[in-house]
Parts: structure tokens; sequence; C-alpha cells
């Protein structure tokens, strides 16, 4: 099965923000439609976002750059689904892309009912998928304390 998914599109006029780059909300609809596009991919229905986390911007995206958006499948649970996705972005002219932005996300199959449903088991071959499966199982860690905290005043 296919865990990874590449979207390759410009920039345009209509995603500015007010300084004249690309608006961050622009760049977080992309992040959930190749995340969507990479899980039902994998577990071959409908799924939802459940959680966005990490969102990291790390240099801006400009209006009329070629932008390409990785995601791939890290991680699953019984119904979930790890996703990290990474924004990259050039000038059209140019051929090296830059990191823009980071984060991860979690998709949970869903059937027409909304309720969750088990998905295939992620299995990772290389090292490099068993080490970013290790990271999933940290943030996922990271995530009960955190919730746990929030429990205290919420």
């Amino acid at each position: 099965m296919e865990h990874q998914v590449t979207l390759r599109f410009l920039a345009e006029p209509s995603d500015v923000n007010f300084g004249g780059k690309v608006h961050g909300g622009a760049v977080m609809k992309w992040i959930d439609q190749a995340g969507y596009a990479c899980a039902v991919n994998w577990c071959k229905q409908y799924a939802v976002t459940v959680y966005v986390g990490g969102i990291r911007f790390f240099k801006p995206l400009y209006i009329g750059h070629l932008v390409e958006i990785r995601a791939r499948l890290i991680h699953t649970g019984h119904s979930s689904m790890h996703i990290i996705v990474d924004v990259y972005s050039r000038h059209p002219q140019q051929n090296e892309y830059i990191k823009n932005t980071h984060c991860m996300i979690i998709f949970v199959a869903v059937n027409e009912s909304g309720e969750s449903v088990g998905v295939p088991t992620f299995i990772p071959h290389s090292e490099d998928e068993k080490h970013m499966q290790q990271y999933a199982l940290r943030l996922v860690s990271l995530r009960k304390e955190i919730e746990d905290e929030m429990k205290l005043f919420f």
C-alpha cells in the first residue's frame, strides 16, 4: 500500500496575507488536504482530522512560487493514522526547494455513521520509517501528558 502523497502547485495571489506572502491559514489548509489524501489513500475510506500539532513555520512562502507538500504515514493505531507533513517551496526558475513548514496530523477512519473503524497496520521497513514510527509514539506520550495537564484547568 502506498503511504506517501506529494502535492505540487503554484501559490496564487488569492493566498496572500497582509504582508504580501502566503497566508498561514492557506498553508494549514494545504497541510490538511495533503494529510487527508495520504490517509484516505492508506485506509481506502473516509477519514477525519482529529489532531494537528507542532506546526512550525520556518520560512515564508511567496506568491508565484512552486509549493510541494509531502505527506507520509509514519504510524497507525486501531483507527488512527499519524502523518508527517512537510511543506517546501521554490522559485519556478530555480531547482532547490526550501523547507517552509512541518507538522504532525492525525486522521481517524470513519464509516457512514461517523464511527471509527479499523485501518490497515503500517509496518515500517527502512531505518528511517522505523525511526519516524518511534517519533510518532513519543509524540503520543507527550500529547497524553499535555491533555492530562490541561484537564486541571479546563
